[in-house]
């Protein structure tokens, strides 16, 4: 077992400089909150509306999903609504970005989303568990959602040479795998679950379930599958009063060939069903993708309990900072991550409202630089090439920490480093202009045998 000394960025701050960072991030979440208006509430609003449009505009366009345009342009629409239910309205307001509006209808006790995870369970497992033990390893339950070995202090275990296969299910199911791991399987088999609580997930799960089963795969299919064979129906009654006599006399001979009712029904239900499940695993790959690249790409630290020990709410920002990862991107693309791709500011505050992380960003930015810490950020392709990379690498015996970043220098560095083609933040022995590589944990720990 090889004995290795590993630095986090954290090792290197002194315990006045970790406190007097600590107040600093709180200064800027209370200058946010103190200013939260009108602007804010108008911004919320507008998204549940335009998911609502998105919903009826998509619905409408799937009555005609028997053509190949409409049903292109209603799953579209329908795939988008739900990505933005789940990920700008459905996550947020769960986490209370909202609750300062007192708004009944708009609030964390009282919202619910169109996904399999029931709010309960989904809160307790992701608002205070994740975020409160965020990448302690064996407490952090979202670390590999308990199922992947995404991190080298993980011991091996010959299943995981699934993972790669198993990768896949989540990412197209996102929904039930979350839902599943809410369970918590863990606490069931240690029998630190009662009866009554897992019996009340279980039903509250099933529940879900019928709901999305019932509109996505039995109503909106059946309505369609009415409506155009009702339609059907009516056109071709109207057509058969307009003909000529010689025209009915011909087709008494020979009639045209036209497809039955019945099998107007069918194909028409068949197209609204693929269309909804077709939307559902876009929203479910999408999730999966920003929540993947905002929390285990390589860029990312791990932490042991030890180390935690007695945090300081300054050591508790630094393990939020060092824990995520941001996705770059444009502001419709954050907009439909929900706000994700700002990850590193979603977890210093998780109670923001995700419309405020890029006002704050050079703020967090600017911590980084003048504390020598990292800020992670990369495109999409990067962080979740390299997940996927870590997936595969891990599903095997072995493996080591990949290269972290170096301390975050500032705007003018990002720059440079565009103009040269070369991505600096992540620095590597020996290379001309970078600092030493940083590994991954902030004391000496044993690594994984090599087996």
């Amino acid at each position: 077992m090889a004995d290795t000394m590993i630095s986090s960025p954290m090792s290197n701050l002194s315990d006045e400089q970790i406190e007097q960072l600590g107040k600093e991030f709180d200064a800027i979440h209370d200058e946010v909150f103190a200013e939260l208006g009108d602007r804010d509430r108008r911004y919320i609003v507008s998204m549940i509306e335009m998911h609502r449009r998105l919903v009826v505009s998509g619905r409408i366009m799937l009555f005609g999903s028997r053509n190949r345009a409409a049903w292109f342009a209603g799953t579209s629409m329908l795939a988008l609504a739900k990505i933005l239910e789940n990920m700008e309205i459905g996550h947020n307001v769960m986490h209370g970005q909202w609750d300062w509006m007192n708004d009944p209808q708009i609030n964390s006790a009282t919202w619910d989303w169109d996904t399999a995870s029931t709010a309960e369970a989904w809160k307790h497992s992701h608002n205070y568990i994740h975020h409160t033990y965020t990448n302690i390893r064996g407490k952090d339950r979202d670390l590999g959602y308990e199922i992947m070995r995404i991190d080298p202090h993980q011991k091996w275990h010959p299943v995981y040479l699934l993972q790669p296969f198993y990768n896949l299910l989540l990412a197209a199911f996102f929904e039930w795998g979350v839902a599943l791991h809410d369970l918590d399987f863990d606490a069931i088999r240690k029998g630190e679950k009662s009866k009554d609580a897992i019996s009340r997930e279980l039903k509250g799960i099933a529940h879900k379930a019928r709901l999305q089963i019932a509109k996505d795969y039995l109503t909106f299919p059946a309505l369609t599958a009415a409506l155009n064979t009702g339609a059907t129906a009516g056109v071709r009654a109207l057509r058969g009063r307009s003909r000529s006599r010689r025209r009915r006399l011909y087709e008494r001979v020979r009639p045209p060939a036209r497809q039955s009712l019945v099998d107007v029904a069918r194909e028409s239900y068949m197209a609204t069903m693929k269309a909804n499940f077709t939307a559902n695993i876009i929203r479910n790959i999408w999730a999966y993708a920003i929540i993947f690249c905002g929390h285990f790409p390589d860029q990312t630290y791990t932490f042991s309990q030890e180390e935690v020990f007695d945090e300081s709410r300054g050591g508790f920002y630094v393990r939020q900072l060092l824990g995520a990862a941001n996705i770059d991107g444009r502001p419709l693309f954050h907009v439909i991550s929900g706000n994700l791709g700002y990850q590193v500011e979603h977890h210093l505050y998780p109670d923001m409202p995700s419309t405020r992380y890029a006002e704050i960003a050079p703020r967090v930015k600017d911590i980084c630089a003048r504390y020598g810490l990292p800020y992670n950020t990369g495109p999409l392709s990067k962080q979740l090439g390299g997940v996927q990379r870590t997936i595969l690498r891990l599903a095997f015996p072995g493996g080591a920490p990949r290269p972290k970043p170096g301390p975050y220098h500032g705007p003018e560095f990002d720059d440079a480093a565009l103009r040269s083609g070369r991505d600096e933040r992540f620095s590597r022995p020996g290379e001309d202009g970078a600092g030493p590589e940083q590994p991954t944990e902030g004391v000496r720990v044993s690594m994984p045998e090599e087996e």
